[in-house]
């Protein structure tokens, strides 16, 4: 896959360009379904099957307040997207420079001019360029003008529910994890380095824990979980608490997890968290025994739910 960080760098020509345009925040399967059609389109006409997306999200630029906080990381969601099969990414800078141009002039000078588009795919209720004035149908409109074609797809459903980016976020903030891994068509995962904790895990309660430190903006609600831990390729059961660690009283937020069934060393690592479901909120226990008892019946607990996910 090839990926063109700024318009400015479209500098050859793309075989029959089928394109998507949109954030596609957290690659969920109604954008899968888009890119779906995308590369059958382009497969068909020997072309190439292109994606044009943003960076950064453009409320980061118009309505910084109202930026929502995003389901993948830069990195993550164009790992997500090459998984889909896309043959060109392209990643336009979005600055208030770029959200002051028309709708008009984007189509005119950017898809057609600089790209010379074949095909767009596009979901029914996509709006784009200067107050957000684009829509579907002027780009059919545009279309017959310059001859490219036009497909407007209608809402996609998953279970009777339409997946959306902000829908799924909202899961995830409530810690509603397996709904969210439904409209994914994944478990949602956040990826960070193992870094020093309070190490109260290991010599308190003798139930050692990995401190990650994530980009990932969006964590799920604060509680315990049983997760998926990924470490050097290999996947592990895992135990991970989100929040403030009551019974101690600490102000300082913290995500930790407990790897079952791994003795090594962790710190500075690279860990992947996958969130299966969410077993109870965080409890102000009357000491570190008490936490410790709860701790082990919750590992237990989660050892017969991840069986199926690492077997």
């Amino acid at each position: 896959m090839k990926i063109i960080d700024g318009i400015e760098n479209m500098k050859e020509g793309i075989p029959y360009p089928v394109l998507t345009l949109g954030n596609f925040d957290g690659v969920h399967l109604g954008h899968q379904a888009i890119f779906r059609m995308l590369t059958d389109c382009a497969h068909k006409h020997a072309g190439t099957s292109v994606v044009f997306t943003f960076v950064p999200h453009p409320l980061r630029v118009i309505a910084p307040e109202r930026a929502p906080k995003l389901l993948t990381t830069y990195k993550e969601k164009i790992r997500l997207i090459e998984g889909c099969g896309i043959d060109v990414i392209i990643c336009a800078n979005f600055t208030k420079e770029f959200a002051g141009v028309s709708a008009e002039d984007f189509v005119t000078d950017v898809l057609w001019k600089a790209l010379g588009v074949k095909e767009i795919f596009i979901g029914s209720n996509y709006l784009f360029g200067k107050g957000r004035r684009g829509s579907p149908l002027l780009l059919k409109e545009m279309g017959l003008k310059y001859g490219f074609a036009v497909n407007i797809i209608e809402e996609i459903k998953v279970n009777d529910l339409i997946p959306s980016s902000s829908g799924i976020r909202n899961l995830i903030a409530n810690g509603k994890v397996e709904q969210a891994a439904v409209l994914l068509g994944r478990i949602y995962s956040v990826e960070g380095i193992v870094i020093e904790g309070a190490r109260r895990g290991r010599k308190i309660l003798n139930i050692p824990t990995a401190n990650l430190l994530t980009a990932n903006e969006l964590l799920p609600k604060d509680g315990v979980y049983a997760v998926i831990a990924e470490i050097d390729g290999k996947k592990y059961g895992g135990a991970t608490n989100i929040g403030f660690n009551p019974t101690f009283e600490d102000k300082k937020f913290s995500f930790e997890t407990h790897i079952l069934d791994f003795d090594g060393e962790l710190l500075g690592k690279t860990l992947r968290v996958s969130f299966i479901r969410r077993i109870r909120d965080e409890i102000k226990f009357s000491g570190a025994g008490d936490l410790a008892k709860q701790m082990k019946k919750d590992i237990e607990d989660i050892r017969r739910i991840v069986t199926d996910y690492i077997n």
